[in-house]
């Protein structure tokens, strides 16, 4: 290929966001720069600020496709009710084995406290997660779930305690129960 000739890659602008999320993942959100995305991106520089101005136009988009790519199935088991599903769902995310990919989702989502624009992306995840809840209960009492899940899953991630599903259960039941 001649020199200055650009090669069509449509796929360029995804393997660029896929490759911020393995830095972040990686290195947190203090070792992302357009550089270690190119990198891990094996791309030139140049299309890492083409496809993304800014670095935060760069963790809007991954932020955006963490919460695309998290729709867990979480509708209860026969006799387990929504307390039980939620908590088992918790688990299921918080296992050792995840528990990296649940760091990076919370690490995404915390960065709109410092980073404005992230926080349209935030509060998106936010609604949705809530409006599934209220297909099974009321808004109010879908957005205290949703508060009580984040409390637990941030209290399990930041020191690294095992995840007590019992618990979990029961004070997600004491929710729905002072409904």
């Amino acid at each position: 290929m001649a020199a200055g000739v650009r090669r069509y890659d449509p796929e360029r602008r995804q393997r660029i966001i896929d490759a911020a999320i393995r830095v972040v993942g990686a290195k947190g959100i203090a070792g992302l720069s357009h550089r270690s995305v190119a990198a891990e991106a094996d791309v030139p520089l140049g299309s890492t600020t083409y496809h993304f101005k800014t670095l935060d136009d760069l963790l809007v988009a991954a932020l955006r496709q963490a919460n695309e790519a998290y729709a867990p199935a979480w509708a209860p088991r026969a006799g387990e009710g929504l307390a039980g599903a939620l908590a088992r769902l918790l688990g299921e995310l918080l296992a050792a084995a995840g528990r990296g990919r649940a760091e990076l989702e919370y690490e995404l989502y915390l960065a709109a406290l410092r980073r404005p624009a992230l926080r349209p992306v935030a509060a998106e995840w936010l609604e949705s997660v809530t409006g599934a809840l209220a297909e099974h209960t009321d808004p109010v009492t879908a957005r205290a779930l949703v508060a009580v899940m984040d409390g637990i899953s941030l209290q399990v991630l930041l020191t690294g305690a095992d995840y007590d599903e019992p618990y979990a259960r029961e004070v997600l039941g004491r929710v729905l129960r002072s409904v």
